[in-house]
């Protein structure tokens, strides 16, 4: 039996009272054994980000979530923040920045863009995975394995059915993770993360 992975959601959206997807995802996973949430703009809502504390939580999970709306193609300011300062050198990089070696991370995001709005010569001109190339490339420096993401598109058009659903989706996925349930070869492959249950459905 695959020994089970701790999982931490970083979560970031500075109007929560106004996501009503984000709120689902989060509630999806709220409570589960083995998978901590995090809310930056709840714990920090000065951005005094205690840099030991966030290093500590790192330290105690193996797969790791950045969960946020797809701000301006990239993220809100609170991630680019908890970044630039708690994956410093000598901790997450560098010759003795060794702490997140081998660990796993990906961004969890929602976008109230249709999935052909972002492709090459589309209203966006650029794919997802594209546009999250400096979240790759952190991860990369940092040594670790960055997943393909979870996306929600088109939230603004989503009924309430459609959302649970999402959701769902989203709490099966982390606990597949959480258990091992997939090899990160299975997932590296992906378009998005969501992809995964469609492709074990069809087996």
């Amino acid at each position: 039996m695959a020994e089970k992975n701790n999982i931490l959601v970083l979560f970031a959206h500075p109007v929560m009272h106004k996501s009503k997807t984000n709120s689902a995802l989060l509630e999806s996973i709220e409570g589960i054994e083995g998978i901590t949430t995090h809310n930056l703009y709840e714990q920090y809502p000065d951005f005094h980000i205690d840099i030991k504390s966030e290093q500590s939580l790192l330290a105690g999970h193996d797969i790791i979530v950045w969960q946020h709306p797809f701000y301006w193609y990239s993220s809100p300011a609170i991630i680019k923040e908890w970044i630039d300062l708690v994956l410093e050198h000598g901790f997450a990089y560098g010759r003795k920045g060794k702490a997140l070696a081998g660990k796993a991370i990906f961004n969890a995001i929602t976008t109230g863009g249709r999935k052909e709005a972002y492709s090459e010569g589309g209203y966006n001109n650029f794919t997802i995975n594209q546009l999250l190339m400096p979240f790759k490339q952190t991860a990369s420096l940092c040594s670790m394995d960055y997943l393909p993401p979870f996306v929600v598109h088109g939230t603004h058009l989503l009924n309430p059915q459609e959302m649970k659903d999402i959701a769902d989706d989203y709490k099966k996925i982390l606990i597949s993770l959480r258990d091992g349930i997939f090899s990160r070869e299975e997932l590296y492959g992906l378009q998005y993360l969501n992809d995964i249950l469609k492709m074990n459905k069809n087996k």
